[in-house]
């Protein structure tokens, strides 16, 4: 089989990069194969890029939000025709099961669908005046040319969430995918190509971050960067970017907890945090980290999970019996039996996985086992840092205080649960919990469309993605008054 050439593209074309290196993206799941060949971009090729998106600004802003959306909406039927194909691209590239990333497509669908129909209203507020005979009222106006970082975890959602938006509000962009996951981006923006998007609306460059990405967060005619990936990178592309006053949307880690209470459903609650431990490898930013249990239902708790992490058959995505794929690249792979040491080494008790798999054909990919911690103290680092795998922390606590005090006390703020049948527990966790999205009763991952969606402390900073703040964070407000007599 001829191995897939993806290419830059520039102001409606599909182009090689300046350098006419090429480099070899492979399936985490089988080393041996390799999945596509992608442009090792300059700084050059970025420029070029974002003097596309300059040039294709004006007549782009100038379309009415309703003839963007019907440009859109025709990316959108390319998008659910490619859907199976592109799900098999995301699961060789990222290493997801076939389930999890056809799951991943239809969320970006949701997504997409809600963003193009709010982007059609375009809320502005029209104020009475202190004066008479003064029509005072507020509009929103697009930023100009915006840069797009998206990550390798959700290639798709995560490009389409923000990329939609900035379209929608009249931005022209620039779309740089992680190199982990070059093809996918890439099936991202063939769907607006073959949707007849105007050339330069819509750019994508591939290449290494400190190159292609330097160029996207440094240049002055970027007027907004939204970025998904880890706090170190996000830390550094808000204070490049202070240098031209570009806007920044960062959603970088997360050390999530779940708070099990001892009057939670344990069945539920197990499930709940299986589900969002071990799904994608553990590769969710919101996935769950930390469990942190009431020290009357921890050996309950524990029990039932170690029943479940039994069963989770960890394999190659694209074989449908397979629960949990490989996690996603090598540097990904060390970090994680890295931190699994660092566990041992601090006595934490290691209960199950905690080994790289080579059996059965595995020592061709990047498997990790399903692993779980107990005995975790707060202090511990696996308790601290972000581990981006798929290893469960599970952490005993006397009451609703500490469990309170333990989830909050670490850098991150991006997500929580809490399992209890207590009422005021569950709002008062609510009220207390440090971070931008919670949960009672529900796994820490869960997100709707038509809600905002970000973090707070490390894990976040400028307006979330998503919902109504999705458009807010790509357009700007202008005020008008009008004297008419």
């Amino acid at each position: 089989m001829t191995t897939p050439v993806l290419r830059n593209y520039i102001g409606g074309e599909w182009v090689e990069s300046s350098t006419g290196q090429l480099q070899d993206q492979r399936n985490p799941a089988d080393l041996t194969e390799v999945t596509c060949r992608f442009q090792q971009s300059s700084r050059d090729d970025a420029g070029s890029a974002i003097d596309a998106a300059s040039a294709a600004l004006e007549p782009w802003s100038a379309m009415s939000a309703p003839r963007r959306a019907e440009c859109l909406t025709k990316a959108l039927a390319v998008l659910l025709r490619r859907k199976e194909e592109i799900a098999e691209i995301i699961t060789r590239e990222n290493g997801k099961t076939l389930k999890e990333s056809m799951a991943e497509i239809m969320s970006a669908i949701k997504e997409m669908d809600w963003q193009i129909a709010e982007g059609r209203r375009l809320y502005g507020e029209t104020i009475p005046s202190e004066h008479e005979g003064v029509f005072a009222y507020s509009v929103r106006q697009p930023l100009g040319v915006v840069s797009i970082i998206s990550p390798w975890n959700f290639p798709f959602n995560v490009a389409c969430r923000k990329c939609v938006p900035a379209l929608m509000g009249g931005n022209t962009v620039v779309l740089k995918p992680a190199s982990l996951t070059p093809r996918a981006g890439g099936c991202f923006v063939e769907a607006f190509a073959e949707a007849g998007l105007p050339a330069g609306a819509l750019n994508l460059v591939t290449g290494a971050g400190s190159v292609v990405g330097d160029e996207l967060v440094a240049n002055p005619k970027i007027r907004a960067i939204s970025f998904t990936g880890s706090t170190p990178v996000g830390m550094g592309i808000h204070k490049k970017a202070a240098d031209t006053l570009a806007r920044t949307q960062l959603e970088m880690g997360g050390k999530n907890p779940a708070v099990v209470l001892a009057d939670a459903d344990l069945d539920q609650a197990a499930d709940a945090v299986m589900q969002a431990a071990y799904a994608c490898a553990g590769q969710w930013c919101t996935s769950t980290s930390r469990a942190i249990v009431e020290a009357g239902v921890f050996d309950s708790f524990l029990h039932k999970v170690l029943e479940r992490v039994a069963k989770i058959r960890v394999g190659n995505g694209m074989d449908t019996s397979v629960t949990m794929g490989p996690v996603c690249g090598e540097q990904q792979l060390c970090d994680i039996l890295r931190h699994i040491e660092t566990g041992v080494k601090e006595h934490a008790k290691l209960v199950a996985g905690g080994r790289r798999m080579k059996d059965g054909g595995r020592d061709r990919g990047y498997f990790i086992e399903p692993t779980v911690f107990s005995e975790v103290t707060p202090q511990m680092t696996i308790a601290r840092e972000e581990i981006f795998g798929p290893v469960l922390a599970i952490i005993k606590v006397a009451d609703f205080s500490q469990a309170v005090t333990v989830a909050n006390d670490v850098t991150f703020g991006l997500s929580s649960s809490v399992f209890t049948s207590s009422l005021e527990k569950a709002l008062r966790f609510v009220e207390k919990t440090d971070v931008g999205l919670t949960h009672v009763n529900m796994h820490t991952a869960h997100k709707e469309p038509q809600l905002s969606f970000g973090g707070i402390k490390y894990s976040g900073v400028g307006l979330p993605e998503a919902g109504r703040t999705g458009i807010e964070f790509f357009t700007r407000h202008k005020v008008v008054y009008i004297k008419y007599r």
